[in-house]
């Protein structure tokens, strides 16, 4: 309570940008509309993406705990077009069952290898829930598809090696009893923890994959504002 009123001063009197913080929780409903058919394709020009994926002989996404932590990697799991699946702790079985048919068509029944990278606590119920969510997913995958799950953070090494700040762990919970001090996921450094993700993510992706899909995205997207243009001189 302490800290929810603290944030709430700093952000009142200017000092933490309100953009800073995001709820997932809550939400507004808009509905888009757009002055002429330039228009229309004007803002729908910054959406077009390349397949950045293409040529890459593995399938990548990104799984982590909490929404919190997503709203720390969103931006460049969109960048890096990977889809990015918030758990909410252990996983409901509509989202994996769904995340396990997307995995079948992306890599077209098995034709490539998927590899699930993980983000989440190191605490007693933290270092099951990926494997919860990992026995989910196969439990839908076809037989034919190689898929691989693994924890990128927090691992028991990283704790050492950034000296992570830890706390007890629940006397009460008698899981994963080998762990006695406990590390949320969002005591990485953003910045750490985003550095470590893009190396992952990109060790798949062909040499120079990236460049050149960002240089063919601008051509389209020019491609697309002059035909708004177009369209809107006619207008």
């Amino acid at each position: 309570q302490q800290v929810q009123n603290r944030i709430t001063l700093l952000r009142r009197q200017g000092r933490l940008p309100y953009g800073w913080i995001t709820d997932a929780t809550r939400r507004g409903y808009f509905v888009d509309t757009f002055h002429s058919a330039g228009d229309f394709i004007r803002q729908m020009a910054g959406l077009y993406r390349g397949d950045l994926w293409t040529h890459s002989d593995t399938y990548v996404e990104v799984w982590c705990e909490s929404r919190s932590i997503a709203g720390v990697i969103e931006r460049l799991c969109r960048e890096l077009a990977v889809s990015l699946y918030p758990a909410g702790g252990f996983s409901s079985l509509t989202l994996a069952y769904e995340a396990a048919q997307s995995i079948n068509q992306a890599t077209n029944q098995g034709q490539k290898p998927a590899q699930v990278i993980y983000i989440g606590d190191y605490d007693p119920a933290g270092v099951l829930i990926d494997k919860s969510i990992d026995a989910e997913l196969r439990q839908h995958l076809d037989a034919s598809v190689d898929m691989q799950f693994h924890r990128l953070a927090i691992t028991e090494q990283q704790i050492d090696d950034y000296d992570l700040p830890t706390k007890p762990r629940k006397t009460t919970d008698r899981r994963a009893l080998h762990i006695s001090e406990t590390v949320e996921a969002e005591a990485m450094p953003a910045g750490v923890l985003r550095d470590l993700l893009r190396w992952e993510i990109e060790s798949y992706l062909p040499d120079g994959a990236l460049l050149v899909t960002q240089t063919a995205e601008k051509s389209e997207r020019d491609g697309l504002l002059a035909i708004a243009e177009a369209m809107t001189d006619e207008w």
